[in-house]
């Protein structure tokens, strides 16, 4: 590794409020965009939870040596989690007053939703009682360690999701309540021990000897195992097949590595003065001067992007009770960032207990329509130069602003409704999932790719179908942000669909109408 390029990087501030950070935006080869963008926050005075970012160089070492920890690694991680420790104030794993960090990928190149990420970093059977204690609130120490279990299974060790969302609705059904935030503390204390002894059935203990009792797969109570496993696991997700088709899609070299930040967790989920959100300073579908995004009260950043949860604007969010400071902090960050990097960004942020946060910026994704209009807006106001503006309209993109409409003046009878999450238009048949799109395209048939949300494993059949339909999720939903990146036409949050992906049917509430796939 050049000498030129550090293995770790710290960002934020110490514990006197003195900014320590060692990077800015100008290091994405060796930080990746979000650790890079990370640092450049923190240097500008924007509130960023501290934390610390492996070099992609270091992933590039990592792989290349058969995932196997290059000298010295481990023990320079060591030295920066003790440092983020000191700075804060608290350690992670403490029984007494523990430190959570997420743990999330960050390439040089913009790969939205491809890598891996691990949130509630930290929590174990002891240091959840200093959670509970800490907080005072026994309800959101434990919802926070049922994600982590079941993210950490996921993510980590490979287990499927659904084993854990299905015993989630199972307690939601014994319980009688529509909503995971409607289940009680000791629901979730409950459902923490289903979840660890999922993991416990389905955890091969000979693979992970490590995690291995008496011949068991037991969930990690060290900490830093919890901390290695992670990191290997996001080093890992470079390679997975859905980060190595979207380099194939976009033609983003495959040696560029991503960067792990190890930071600080916030929290959206600690009532109703807490929130979550994904926002663009402008409207990345038509390039509008206008704040654009969704948010969730009481949520963590996973549920505003997996969709499992129907969002509201983020124009509501400086109206919503217990967060209307918040809100206007919010808005005066967008146009802070955005005069900064001169460019329509994408934000992430989260709101504990009225406290802004933020925890992501790049340059957003965007139609082709909306490149055109942003880039003719921003030389008007000043912000680029004519010149910059041609180039900040790709020429491959030209061809989205040829992309099929409706004709507005056609006589059409409406189904359905949903959020216009990307423009366009696309005729097919109904399909309910990416294989069966792959197949349909392989087999030269138009199809439309209706799910109740896409996942990062649905990349190939939303390259194969020519739209995408969702019941759920919004305007910063998976389903939403890689349809734009792709130039394809997205429907999302269609709730009047009830999908059955298993029957591959989809009903219409109110009517007699199943759009089923074709025979």
């Amino acid at each position: 590794m050049s000498e030129e390029v550090k293995r770790v990087y710290a960002f934020g501030k110490d514990a006197d409020g003195n900014n320590v950070t060692e990077g800015n935006t100008n290091m994405k080869p060796a930080l990746g965009g979000k650790g890079a963008n990370l640092a450049e926050m923190a240097n500008i005075g924007l509130p960023v939870p501290p934390g610390f970012t492996i070099s992609c160089q270091t992933c590039m070492e990592y792989a290349n040596a058969g995932n196997v920890w290059p000298d010295g690694v481990l023990d320079t991680i060591h030295e920066y989690r003790l440092d983020l420790e000191k700075r804060i104030g608290k350690q992670i794993g403490d029984p007494e007053d523990p430190l959570l960090v997420s743990v999330r990928s960050g390439a040089p190149i913009s790969m939205p939703g491809m890598m891996d990420t691990v949130l509630n970093l930290g929590l174990n059977d002891q240091s959840i009682n200093g959670l509970v204690k800490q907080t005072n609130n026994p309800r959101f120490a434990w919802d926070s360690y049922r994600r982590f279990i079941q993210m950490f299974s996921n993510v980590v060790m490979g287990l499927d999701s659904d084993l854990f969302e299905n015993a989630l609705n199972v307690m939601k059904n014994d319980r009688g309540v529509e909503s995971d935030t409607e289940l009680a503390a000791e629901d979730l204390q409950e459902l923490v021990e289903v979840f660890k002894k999922i993991f416990s059935e389905n955890v091969d203990p000979a693979q992970y000897p490590d995690l291995a009792q008496n011949g068991v797969a037991i969930f990690p109570q060290d900490p830093m195992v919890q901390l290695q496993h992670a990191i290997e696991a996001v080093f890992g997700s470079w390679d997975n097949s859905r980060a190595i088709l979207y380099r194939k899609q976009n033609k983003i070299p495959e040696d560029l590595g991503t960067a792990v930040n190890v930071q600080c967790m916030v929290f959206g989920n600690k009532g109703d003065t807490s929130a979550t959100g994904v926002a663009f300073t402008r409207n990345p579908a038509n390039g509008n001067k206008e704040f654009y995004g969704d948010y969730l009260v009481n949520a963590q950043g996973e549920d505003v992007v997996s969709g499992i949860r129907n969002t509201s604007p983020i124009s509501d969010l400086k109206h919503c009770p217990g967060l209307e400071e918040a809100g206007k902090q919010l808005e005066e960050v967008f146009t802070i960032l955005e005069n900064h990097f001169r460019d329509m960004c994408d934000i992430e942020f989260t709101i504990e207990q009225g406290h802004l946060f933020m925890l992501q910026t790049r340059v957003g994704k965007r139609t082709a329509a909306a490149a055109l209009h942003i880039a003719i807006e921003m030389e008007k106001e000043g912000l680029i130069t004519k010149k910059e503006a041609v180039g900040r309209v790709n020429p491959e993109q030209l061809d989205q602003l040829l992309h099929p409409q409706f004709d507005r003046d056609a006589d059409v009878d409406i189904l359905a409704h949903g959020l216009n999450a990307s423009p366009g238009a696309a005729v097919g048949e109904a399909v309910f999932s990416a294989t069966d799109a792959v197949a349909a395209a392989k087999a030269g048939k138009k199809c439309v790719l209706v799910r109740w949300e896409t996942t990062p494993d649905d990349l190939a059949g939303m390259i194969a179908a020519e739209g995408i339909l969702t019941s759920h999720g919004g305007k910063t939903s998976h389903a939403a942000v890689i349809a734009r990146g792709m130039g394809a036409p997205c429907v999302c949050g269609v709730d009047i669909l009830k999908i059955d992906a298993e029957k591959k049917e989809a009903a219409v509430s109110g009517t007699d109408i199943v759009i089923a796939k074709a025979i």
